[in-house]
């Protein structure tokens, strides 16, 4: 029983005063249960009792099974995550990817990390099997599926490709996935046209699948990126989840008004477009994003290969680039055989070791294996609240379930990873840019909708139990770019599926979320 909170039930309405009844993994009463006693009972006087947050851009694929307790997310009161987002997918997965992921992800997975899966109903009930902290609805990766059957080529695909692309889909659809995502700044996503994706993404309206994009470029690009991913969900009669949306450069701030414009008028014309948002103004990626397309053929050891030829560093550092590059906005923040760089520019490490930032880039490229991250700071405050502002933004964190201890403490991750949802209700609320009952929809109920989820998102009987606790004048994030890996204050209580799994502030232990299957009608 949770006792006397204000109830903002993820519709967007006004709190209201009520006890919530539960019993098992489901709501069983909302309304005044005086009369009513529970084994456990939690009086939350003054405190906001809203659904569980549904972190609808996420890249935990892999980190939630070394990290069964999924720390950095459930202490922010997420209690569903989508992962298999911006083209990758932890599957399907052949054995030409197995052998990829088992060379160019070790740095931050260890080297005990087993890929022991191939397709996606391997991957959800291995998930099942292990237990996990929170709810996982997974995508089929584009990018995944065009590296199991073109590896990293840079060319259209043969028929025989484009069906097999299909058959992967069609069949990581089948095993329960919830729709596909495509990484269009990032290879192979990327060597892929509209024309293929929008074939990929009619398999989708068959399962009542979503398309899930990170558009192909969100600087000079933006607004024909914006019209593509509408284009594609108009061919492929989908709905669109355009990821982050955001202007990204200088010279581009306030492409963000135009952008959701275009947004706006897709779907005057009939096409079910909405975003994502996480509430900074510096993203986060690898560093080899900052390479042309043209150096990733062929995958990460050519890439190597190439960027150790003095000709081709050339080539790269004087031809255009994929998007503007200021070398004193990229900072450091995984490097696993140098972490004295993490938390300093590209400028700095340059200035250090009297290199060009291009050759700094390179020479730390090949002595970490093409295996470090960065964050970079390209947005303006601006347009981060323009977007937040909008009815079809939706929260997501763009992070990893991360935690402080062992080999997912290492670095210096985006603070995104431990402070988005808390970021929005304590400091975009608190500062007026959005209201509270709507930040909690754009975090519950707008995500369920959008993804398909008919019985979380709500707080509504007969509805799951996944349910949060905050005070909505203490909650606040506190990570921050220099030191990351600290949970959030103000959010006391976490259930999932009836298990409490932070209470009074501290992780239980328990592992009551699962693998949900999209059913099949």
């Amino acid at each position: 029983m949770i006792r006397r909170g204000r109830v903002i039930d993820g519709t967007g309405n006004p709190w209201f005063k009520a006890d919530i009844g539960i019993v098992d993994d489901r709501i069983e009463a909302i309304e005044d249960l005086k009369g009513e006693s529970a084994d456990t009972e939690l009086n939350v006087e003054g405190l906001v009792v809203s659904p569980g947050f549904v972190d609808i851009h996420s890249h935990s694929d892999f980190t939630l099974l070394l990290d069964r307790r999924v720390e950095s997310k459930i202490m922010q009161g997420v209690t569903t995550e989508v992962v298999g987002n911006c083209g990758t997918s932890a599957a399907p997965m052949n054995s030409e990817v197995k052998a990829y992921r088992e060379k160019y992800m070790r740095a931050q997975l260890g080297d005990d990390f087993s890929f022991n899966w191939e397709t996606m109903d391997d991957y959800m009930r291995l998930i099942d099997s292990r237990g996990v902290a929170f709810n996982v609805v997974p995508l089929v990766g584009q990018g995944t599926v065009r590296q199991n059957v073109m590896g990293y080529a840079n060319r259209a695909p043969t028929e025989g490709e484009l069906e097999n692309m299909r058959k992967l889909i069609a069949e990581s659809m089948e095993d329960g996935a919830w729709g596909m995502s495509t990484g269009l700044i990032y290879p192979p996503s990327c060597y892929a046209d509209v024309n293929e994706i929008s074939e990929l993404a009619k398999i989708l309206a068959d399962y009542y699948g979503v398309y899930f994009t990170h558009i192909r470029g969100e600087g000079e690009t933006l607004l024909d990126a914006v019209r593509e991913a509408i284009e594609i969900g108009r061919r492929a009669s989908v709905p669109v989840q355009i990821a982050h949306l955001k202007a990204s450069g200088k010279e581009y701030w306030g492409k963000t008004a135009e952008a959701l414009r275009i947004v706006e008028e897709g779907r005057k014309k009939g096409v079910d477009v909405t975003f994502d948002q996480y509430p900074y103004t510096a993203s986060s990626t690898s560093l080899t994003a900052v390479l042309p397309h043209w150096v990733h053929e062929g995958g990460a050891e050519k890439l190597l290969e190439r960027i150790r030829d003095p000709a081709t560093r050339r080539a790269i550092s004087e031809g255009p680039q994929n998007f503007t590059r200021d070398w004193d906005t990229v900072m450091i923040v995984f490097a696993k055989n140098h972490p004295q760089y993490e938390g300093k520019t590209i400028s700095e490490i340059a200035e250090i070791e009297g290199k060009s930032p291009w050759d700094t880039t390179f020479d730390l490229l090949l002595a970490e294996e093409a295996q470090v991250n960065i964050v970079s700071f390209g947005m303006s405050e601006d347009d981060v609240r323009r977007v937040m502002q909008s009815p079809y933004m939706m929260v997501g964190s763009d992070g990893r379930a991360v935690t402080p201890k062992g080999i997912l403490g290492l670095g210096k991750p985006h603070p995104r990873y431990y402070g988005t949802f808390p970021r929005v209700l304590g400091h975009y609320v608190r500062e007026g840019v959005i209201n509270l009952q709507e930040a909690v929809r754009k975090m519950t109920s707008a995500p369920t909708q959008r993804i398909g989820l008919r019985d979380r998102g709500l707080l509504r009987e007969g509805f799951k139990a996944d349910i949060v606790v905050f005070d909505p004048e203490k909650v606040k994030d506190e990570a921050t770019f220099t030191d990351p890996h600290r949970f959030p204050t103000g959010i006391p209580y976490v259930i999932v599926n009836g298990k409490l799994v932070v209470e009074k502030n501290k992780h239980t232990g328990e592992l009551p979320g699962r693998a949900l299957r999209k059913k099949k009608f």
